[in-house]
């Protein structure tokens, strides 16, 4: 991700300063890639790192495209929202423009190298006069490493429809962001220095999305949380209006991140060895603005034999039930708890 440098002929280069465009083209039935639309981005452009980069898919053939990467975690390993966004990107490129993605449900089948760029491969399952499915396989070094099955839908009323209630939480104008909490916590004299230099790296980390905790864990304790959490989340920039799939692509790269981590706040206590996600899906019900606060409300009803399952909404600011989504991922940790931080 974050230095993978963009290499390419001019029309390579040239498609991407229209990514606006080609990414509001998303369901041009796999034809022609966008033109160049108004041309290069006005000096100190606002648009979201996620539209002009992560998500910008290169198309080298009909139905297979490369995709680069722009944060890579502390890991090495890819971070999971940037391929289930890209397949998504993928996927969509592969069906008409009336029809939105309601599902996706993806595998996790082998690490990613973030030294080289993934092809996505798409096929086009089945396409029907209501429903299209469209299959995406994710590969490096000539294997798969992730699988994905998209369905969209042609959009259709009906008088069924019921939601869960949004939580009551403090609007995010009055909540610190992720950046302003670890200068809080790096202002603490007391805090051991293994701490600190765990909090400088995230605090350096190029994360494209705007994070608002709503009831922060305590860093400096140990002591068991229920699996719960919420956060304000957006994407870090402008998309505006424009096609609903582009806007899914990129809660897709949002629901990952830091999602997995609700399973262990009952665990606390256990130093972390290994975590990956194993599975991911989600199920897309209204119309939304990624570049607009959503509350992410997360919670975690198991965990065992090595593994940790989280759920997740999105809701709109309005109260409306905009993305539902699960999760399986593999948790191991040392048996021996972790001294006080301070």
């Amino acid at each position: 991700m974050s230095g993978a440098s963009h290499t390419g002929c001019c029309r390579c280069q040239w498609r991407r300063f229209g990514v606006a465009e080609e990414m509001a083209a998303l369901g041009n039935g796999g034809g022609a890639d966008a033109g160049p639309g108004s041309g290069r981005p006005p000096p100190g452009d606002l648009r979201s790192v996620l539209i002009t980069s992560v998500l910008n898919l290169e198309r080298l053939e009909l139905d297979l495209f490369r995709g680069r990467h722009h944060w890579v975690p502390a890991t090495q390993r890819l971070f999971g929202g940037q391929i289930v966004g890209q397949a998504l990107v993928a996927a969509a490129r592969a069906v008409s423009r009336d029809e939105q993605v309601h599902s996706l449900h993806c595998y996790f089948v082998r690490a990613g190298d973030p030294k080289v760029p993934v092809l996505y491969e798409v096929e086009r399952t089945r396409t029907g006069k209501s429903f299209s499915v469209r299959s995406v396989k994710a590969i490096q070094h000539g294997k798969p490493i992730f699988t994905c099955q998209a369905s969209f839908q042609l959009s259709q009323g009906s008088p069924v429809q019921h939601q869960f209630t949004m939580p009551a939480v403090p609007p995010p104008e009055e909540l610190l962001t992720q950046e302003e909490l670890i200068k809080k916590f790096l202002q603490n004299p007391n805090l051991a220095e293994r701490y600190r230099k765990h909090l400088n790296k995230i605090q350096a980390e190029d994360v494209p999305i705007d994070i608002k905790p709503v009831n922060p864990p305590d860093i400096f304790s140990s002591e068991p949380q229920e699996p719960k959490q919420l956060f304000w989340v957006r994407a870090r920039g402008y998309i505006g209006e424009t096609d609903m799939k582009v806007h899914c692509c990129v809660a897709a790269y949002i629901s990952d991140y830091a999602f997995l981590g609700t399973a262990l706040l009952p665990h606390r206590q256990y130093r972390i060895k290994f975590m990956v996600s194993l599975d991911h899906s989600m199920w897309f019900h209204a119309p939304f603005r990624a570049d607009h606060w959503m509350l992410y409300e997360c919670e975690s009803p198991w965990a065992g034999g090595c593994r940790g399952l989280v759920q997740g909404r999105l809701w709109r600011r309005d109260g409306v039930l905009a993305v539902t989504c699960a999760q399986e991922g593999v948790i191991r940790v040392e048996q021996t708890t972790t001294q006080s931080k301070l």
